[in-house]
């Protein structure tokens, strides 16, 4: 970093500053700070200056916006800038200079914010930490990797007494959060999958989290404030239509959502995760709502962020990775310097720009979702090449016409269960109850049941994985029919439900 890069910067490398991350990144984007003060707390979020280094009109740039976003396979990334920006100089990696945007956040002690300034500034991080690590001080209250920096312990022990005041304020708002686990594919070195495992989110992946939603939501409150342009994320209402079938489904479970033609509330939904929580249902409740709702997105006008029960959010976090990131650094940049006449022009031309680039980098953005869930898929078929034979217990997750589909429980790898394969009955489709019912038994498989089932085929490159139920006919309720205003639901008792596990 020369001396002419620091003109114009609040200087920051002074302050006790972390990297909080997996053991495996490599392009570390953000970094934090905090401090206790007699009224509260004082949040410093320092991100990547990457707007310094990618031009506008750039070939980087141009690289940048037509990749949209860094894309991540199991045993690689293809990233969106080069790496020697991405893994280099625009990475905080510690103990060395960078140049960060910084939003400098200040709360009561209630977690309500107070006031928020935003500057560019040089930071000089003290530590490369993991998310291990640091559960296992603000967890499990071992502080076995701090011995060298105990320094590092009263820091993060406030971050983690505010992280979980901003996420009860999150939560009283009405924020959802689906409770749905996420594999993860262990390689060789050769790239075989060697075991797939469920993701850990603990207390050191929330404060993280609490940190860049708050800080992505001040900047977009500041842009809007200010009457400048900003590209949103916005998340829209869930689809009505799929509202309406998922009322049905959840009907004869005694839990409800607003009746149709009601307005549907975020804090609705989350009452009715918190109500299906610890049942047996409560797969099927999150399953079945995740898909009435609609893909978040990017616009140049602000909808509002539905899941995050937020009126105004933007992504500002993570300008390495994400094309939108870095235009929300430009737009933050001019709005500081509005005053200026070349403010203004910037300002006006990325303005101009805004609902191309929205457009555009949530193409992309599906583009690379698609991609890195087609690589997981064939890593987990070709897991499974050897298992032919074996029995599993999974999860009914899809019912359709032809079979259900169902996601092994341990190992998070979903196939087919063909009609075909059923031969205790002949089962008929209940499309708008998202059931199989046998014609002459009436024994039922319904999304979100509980399952044995045999791998049958597996075909990695065809994406093919088909199961068998293990003895269909014994496995499979035969559930009492009622008649309720007219309409026949299938009867499940209701238990109680189980203290929260978060």
């Amino acid at each position: 970093i020369a001396r002419e890069d620091l003109k114009g910067r609040v200087d920051l490398r002074k302050r006790l500053t972390v990297t909080i991350d997996g053991e495996t990144a490599r392009d570390f984007d953000d970094a934090v700070s905090i401090a206790r003060e007699d009224d509260g707390f004082r949040l410093w979020v320092s991100i990547a200056d990457v707007s310094h280094y990618v031009r506008p009109g750039s070939a980087l740039d141009s690289e940048a916006l037509l990749r949209g976003t860094s894309v991540y396979f199991p045993d690689r990334c293809i990233p969106m800038l080069p790496e020697r920006l991405s893994n280099g100089i625009c990475s905080l990696n510690p103990r060395v200079d960078r140049l960060t945007m910084t939003a400098e956040i200040a709360y009561d002690r209630t977690g309500t914010l107070r006031q928020a300034d935003f500057y560019p500034s040089v930071i000089h991080s003290d530590a490369r930490l993991t998310y291990t690590a640091v559960k296992e001080l603000v967890v499990d209250g071992l502080d076995r990797s701090f011995t060298n920096q105990p320094e590092l312990i009263p820091l993060l022990r406030t971050m983690k007494e505010l992280a979980l005041l901003l996420k009860a304020k999150r939560h009283g708002r009405g924020s959802i959060d689906f409770d749905l686990p996420e594999p993860v594919l262990i390689l060789d070195l050769t790239g075989k999958t060697e075991a797939i495992i469920k993701s850990e989110q603990t207390l050191a992946h929330q404060i993280i989290e609490e940190f860049m939603l708050a800080a992505n939501e001040a900047v977009a409150d500041y842009l809007t404030k200010g009457l400048l342009s900003c590209l949103y994320r916005v998340h829209e209402q869930p689809d009505q239509t799929n509202l309406a079938a998922f009322r049905d489904l959840i009907m004869p479970f005694g839990l409800t959502l607003p009746p149709e033609g009601a307005p549907i509330t975020p804090q609705a939904i989350q009452r009715l995760l918190h109500d299906a929580e610890g049942r047996p249902e409560e797969r099927l409740v999150n399953y079945g709502l995740l898909r009435c709702m609609k893909q978040a997105r990017y616009a140049a006008e602000n909808f509002g962020h539905f899941g995050l029960a937020s009126p105004c959010y933007c992504h500002f976090t993570s300008p390495i990775r994400r094309y939108p990131d870095l235009v929300i650094h430009r737009l933050l940049k001019a709005g500081l310097r509005r005053g200026e006449r070349s403010a203004a022009r910037e300002l006006e031309q990325i303005g101009k720009e805004l609902s191309s680039v929205a457009e555009h980098t949530s193409s992309r953005e599906r583009v690379a979702m698609e991609a890195e869930r087609d690589i997981v898929d064939l890593k987990k078929l070709q897991f499974m090449q050897d298992k032919v034979g074996e029995t599993f217990d999974g999860y009914i997750t899809g019912v359709a016409s032809f079979g259900c589909f169902v996601e092994l429980q341990d190992i998070f790898v979903e196939g087919l269960v063909h009609l075909s394969t059923l031969h205790d009955d002949r089962y008929e489709h209940d499309e708008r109850r998202h059931t199989l019912v046998g014609r002459r038994s009436g024994r039922q498989l319904r999304l979100g049941d509980v399952v044995r089932v045999t791998v049958v085929s597996v075909d990695p490159q065809a994406r093919k994985l088909e199961f068998s139920i293990e003895d269909a006919g014994s496995q499979l309720p035969v559930r009492p029919i009622i008649t309720t205003a007219n309409e026949q639901y299938p009867r499940r008792p209701i238990t109680g439900k189980r203290p929260s596990r978060r």
